[in-house]
């Protein structure tokens, strides 16, 4: 029997633009193409599974297909399609509003072959405005999108659920999950890059659930800035379903993700002039009006809870794109020097490290890897930043 191995999976990543130029998702960089993705995840940053969740896209569609057919990919017998050393996932984000008025809510759809994702684009197409962008509105109940999925064979994981805006946890429940969606029909909850597995499991009603950890990347350089590492007899969508249910050996080894602190909603903001502030009214300009913060909203919705469940370890991370002075040639440099990203955090040593960047740079990877940063809290849509590095004095 063949040993298991483990593989770093990064399932939320966005397409920019398609082959022809059409944009997908608005808001993502024009550079952020499927062929740029498959690359940079395999050289750049040392991905082995990606899931690019606008696959529902025809011309995205087309685009795997004609790989497929060029013999530049092949569809695995287990799910998913292999491009050289990279997995695909096919995925989908979908925006869904319920009848009642509460969300909207993203939610993520990962569907084990081109055909399935065929058919499913289909089935979206006469429920939504415009199928060919992403993250659009799906004019039917959440229930029955989740019916569609499982019929499909498919695996459903709502997003970033806490965020304040477009989530379940952010404006989309009062109280439960339970209140819009199947919870029988959820596979695992993703956290969103201003949570991590302590926060989350201050609400009993995810015990129940695997926590996944993805970057939500706009663009190459967010590419795994979170991720997880799962043991699997191969990188296959199957093998990734038996990770979620700890079955046939497969598991999520460990979460990688930010420091909560860096992420773009972990605090209350004011929405006038971005002060921090736990106030009901803003002590430096009077505004009433807040964006609330992740750690406010978990807070609120928080249970006493007897016993948490064991789950793999989150380990706090900092992207290189993080580390104050570390500009573009710098980052070129160093992977010239040392490969992916993943090596360059994880693996190479301090004096490796010397030998192409300046010692505050090197002292603060070292650091980060350690756990040796302070950092400034972000919120109101902007991120945290690393303040210093913390000596333990």
């Amino acid at each position: 029997m063949m040993k298991p191995l483990h593989y770093v999976a990064d399932l939320h990543i966005h397409i920019g633009r398609t082959m022809s130029g059409k944009a997908v998702k608005i808001t993502a960089s024009r550079n952020l193409t499927l062929s740029a993705i498959i690359d940079a995840a395999a050289t750049k940053k040392g991905v082995d599974i990606v899931g690019v969740i606008d696959c529902h896209v025809p011309e995205v569609l087309d685009e795997i297909e004609q790989a497929v057919k060029n013999g530049a990919a092949f569809e695995l017998e287990g799910g998913g399609v292999r491009f050289y050393e990279t997995t695909l996932f096919l995925g989908s984000e979908i925006e869904l509003n319920d009848e009642e008025g509460q969300g909207p809510i993203h939610v993520l759809v990962y569907l084990p072959t081109i055909e399935a994702m065929r058919c499913f684009s289909d089935w979206l197409k006469p429920r939504m405005k415009n199928y060919t962008l992403s993250s659009q509105r799906l004019y039917e109940r959440g229930y029955l999108l989740q019916e569609k999925v499982k019929e499909l064979e498919g695996l459903f994981i709502p997003a970033h659920v806490f965020t304040p805006f477009k989530s379940v946890y952010g404006k989309g429940v009062k109280h439960s999950m339970a209140e819009i969606l199947d919870l029988e029909k959820i596979d695992a909850v993703e956290l969103g890059l201003s949570a991590d597995t302590s926060m989350a499991d201050a609400l009993e009603e995810l015990h129940r659930f695997p926590f996944v950890s993805n970057s939500d990347a706009h663009s190459l350089e967010k590419l795994a800035r979170e991720y997880q590492i799962v043991q699997l007899k191969n990188p296959s969508f199957d093998a990734f379903q038996d990770a979620l249910l700890e079955r046939n050996n497969a598991r999520v080894i460990a979460n990688y993700g930010l420091n909560p602190y860096l992420g773009k909603y972990y605090h209350t903001t004011c929405a006038s002039c971005s002060s921090k502030t736990n106030d009901e009214v803003c002590k430096v300009c009077g505004s009433r009006a807040f964006i609330k913060g992740v750690s406010a909203r978990i807070h609120e919705l928080g249970t006493k809870v007897a016993s948490k469940p064991t789950r793999p370890p989150y380990i706090h991370q900092v992207p290189l794109e993080f580390i104050p002075k570390l500009g573009k040639k710098t980052l070129e440099a160093l992977r010239s020097a040392f490969g992916t990203d993943m090596k360059i955090i994880n693996e190479t040593t301090y004096e490796e490290l010397l030998d192409v960047v300046s010692k505050p740079i090197a002292d603060a990877i070292i650091a980060a890897r350690i756990g040796k940063l302070t950092f400034h809290k972000g919120g109101g849509g902007a991120y945290g930043k690393v303040d210093r590095i913390d000596s333990g004095s």
